[in-house]
């Protein structure tokens, strides 16, 4: 992929900048739904025989999938459960599910297709998902959702990576000029809510929301409910440190964009995934790359939780890395030096709300 910017320079103080300053706002919008595509599909749940009797107990299970990586960024394999310790609400829970997930992925490319930025956001997040799909496996399950005024699912799950890439070829001139993230957000988890196993949504896009029905405080709701995994790349830092260097953005235009990667590394930070803002073509190969890496590499934790209280509170949590004794774990390189890590994990979830009379 050609991703040389000689193309704006004539129009960028120009063209760009009135689109720049759109504040992230809550207005409302007539936005529906997308109808989901006909196309392959992760495979169902099988359910149980109309014959078969059986007794459920609602216990909930908590799941957590986790992420180890060292201080240079390469991913610590070869945990074992006893070295992981979790902590709801600082209290510890006694893990009963523990497996190094090694299953085919399965991600959403949830991309911005908007005219805002005078198509330039879209021009980036074509040209990046087309990119990105060369780091899927072939077992691998890929969606693509974009949004402008709506959320479309361009096409649904598939593992044919050439399918996609030919949806993205054929993919000219966004239609509107406005970018409604929140509502993308909300509508894709909803989505995927009955996708089981590890799951996960990229996000290529400005972090812009221009009218969105949906508001910030839904998004990051929702957000906080899921066990979908939600990574993001920012489009458009490029332009903005262009910009900012012309003296054409200005401080609300600043402030607006500094809103708009806060929000995107919100999404991230709340599920345990991770954001990136590229300003260089050169820096996208290892982002893509430790996208994949990422979901490759999780351990999938489970419990269920001491605290049985259905008050529909959030409740934190917090991953450590213990040794047999209890004590956080030491990692050493090859050196015998300490290695400081990074442990990624979605920061909680919100308790089930009982019924009248529950306890």
């Amino acid at each position: 992929m050609d991703l040389r910017l000689t193309w704006k320079r004539a129009i960028l103080a120009g063209l760009v900048i009135g689109t720049m300053l759109v504040p992230a706002g809550n207005l409302h919008a007539l936005a529906s739904a997308a109808q989901s595509q006909q196309g392959q599909q992760p495979p169902p749940k099988q359910e149980k025989p109309q014959d078969e009797f059986a007794i459920t107990v609602d216990v909930p299970l908590v799941n957590v999938d986790v992420v180890v990586t060292d201080n240079r960024g390469g991913f610590v394999t070869g945990l074992k459960k006893e070295n992981f310790r979790i902590l709801e609400d600082g209290k510890p829970q006694s893990i009963t599910n523990f497996a190094p997930t090694d299953a085919p992925i399965t991600i959403v490319m949830l991309m911005e297709f908007s005219k805002l930025g005078y198509d330039y956001f879209a021009y980036q997040g074509r040209e990046w998902a087309y990119y990105f799909l060369n780091y899927l496996g072939k077992e691998d399950w890929v969606a693509l959702v974009t949004y402008d005024l709506k959320t479309r699912i361009e096409n649904d799950f598939t593992k044919n990576k050439a399918e996609i890439q030919g949806t993205i070829a054929r993919m000219y001139f966004p239609g509107f000029s406005e970018a409604n993230l929140f509502d993308a957000v909300v509508e894709t988890l909803e989505r995927l809510e009955d996708v089981k196993g590890k799951k996960a949504i990229l996000i290529i896009a400005s972090g812009f929301d221009t009218f969105s029905k949906n508001t910030l405080d839904d998004a990051i709701k929702k957000v906080r409910a899921t066990d979908t995994t939600i990574f993001a790349v920012g489009a458009g830092k490029d332009l903005m440190e262009y910009l900012d260097r012309q003296g054409a953005l200005g401080n609300i235009g600043r402030v607006n964009y500094y809103q708009a990667q806060n929000q995107l590394s919100a999404f991230a930070r709340l599920t345990g995934g991770r954001a990136w803002f590229p300003e260089f073509q050169g820096q996208l190969p290892n982002i893509f790359r430790d996208v994949a890496a990422h979901m490759r590499n999780q351990y999938s934790l489970g419990y269920t939780p001491a605290n049985r209280t259905r008050d529909g509170k959030f409740r934190k949590i917090k991953v450590q890395l213990v040794d047999a004794e209890g004590k956080p774990l030491v990692i050493t390189d090859q050196n015998g030096k300490k290695v400081k890590y990074v442990i990624y994990a979605r920061e909680g979830y919100p308790a089930q709300r009982g019924a009248i009379g529950d306890n």
